[in-house]
């Protein structure tokens, strides 16, 4: 690939307090282990997107995802256990209780938001993390495409359960003729062997590839859609858990570290994307833990 007696009872009983207000994001009321209760914390990522989310090696991921999670959610007693998870499976190994956490370019939408007695997918999430918007990523000598007009008649790969898919599936794009695979690493591989034209997603992921091989480019001209805000996704029913994670946000995008994060992961990031993508607080408290977007804020599309 291209890339888990009445005293003594007293005593137990405030003693089991004692460690819910100690530890309150620890889910006792519900019985439901709470993420920092053990000494993993299981997050669901990607292995085929260089940059954002990539397992070089069996067992070991790098990239700005699974560095979030990191800062986020690692202490000194609790480590992060890395899951592989496919774009389309992202929502169901949280309901399936396989993995604590989803960290995999996972973009907050109001219908993932929702509860899923009102219709929704029930998760909640801390984010955004990061902003970005759909391109193109072609082979570096191809100079056939420049603009999105130039993608008519070409074949483009792109993904399940991505933005990509469903935006070039719109009438707009009906010219372009898509080649769907399960996943970002077989259009890498597809585009690299020139059995398709180009391959589309966000510009944040697209630029991790280029950055790993310069083989590759992202088209300057090409801009698709609103932005895709990315958030790390629990299943609901640990708000408190999902606040101290908000907070933890904060205090990550405020300093130094975001910024040193994004840049040494994905080195061919244009600066103006970066600026771009950085997330503001205010944004961060419209769609963190909630079940539907802040003061009518319009989070992105699904990606």
């Amino acid at each position: 690939m291209v890339f888990s007696t009445a005293p003594q009872g007293a005593r137990v009983a405030g003693a089991a307090l004692a460690v819910c207000l100690v530890a309150w994001m620890a889910g006792c009321g519900d019985g439901t282990p709470g993420l920092w209760d053990g000494k993993e914390i299981r997050v669901a990522v990607k292995n085929d997107q260089p940059g954002t989310s990539f397992s070089p090696h069996a067992g070991e991921y790098v990239g700005f995802d699974y560095m979030v999670a990191r800062e986020l959610l690692e202490t000194d007693s609790t480590k992060l256990f890395p899951i592989a998870v496919l774009s389309k499976n992202r929502a169901s190994v949280l309901k399936s209780g396989e993995a604590d956490i989803v960290a995999a370019t996972y973009s907050i939408t109001p219908e993932r938001m929702l509860p899923e007695g009102e219709g929704g997918e029930g998760l909640d999430f801390v984010g955004p993390y990061a902003s970005t918007r759909q391109g193109v990523l072609v082979r570096a000598d191809d100079k056939r495409i420049r603009t999105e007009s130039d993608l008519d008649g070409k074949v483009v790969c792109v993904w399940n359960g991505t933005t990509s898919m469903a935006a070039l599936r719109e009438p707009a794009y009906e010219k372009v003729h898509l080649r769907v695979e399960e996943d970002a690493g077989y259009c890498a591989q597809d585009l690299l062997r020139k059995e398709v034209d180009a391959m589309s997603t966000d510009r944040l992921i697209l630029y991790g590839f280029a950055s790993y091989n310069h083989r590759l480019k992202v088209v300057p001209g090409i801009v698709i859609g609103a932005a895709n805000e990315y958030g790390l996704a629990m299943r609901k029913g640990r708000r408190e858990e999902c606040r101290r994670l908000q907070e933890a946000l904060k205090r990550y995008v405020r300093g130094n570290l975001w910024r040193r994060d994004l840049q040494s992961n994905i080195s061919a990031l244009p600066q103006a994307e970066i600026e771009e993508g950085m997330p503001s607080e205010s944004e961060i408290d419209a769609l963190s833990c909630r079940d539907k977007p802040a003061g009518g804020y319009a989070a992105g599309p699904p990606g």
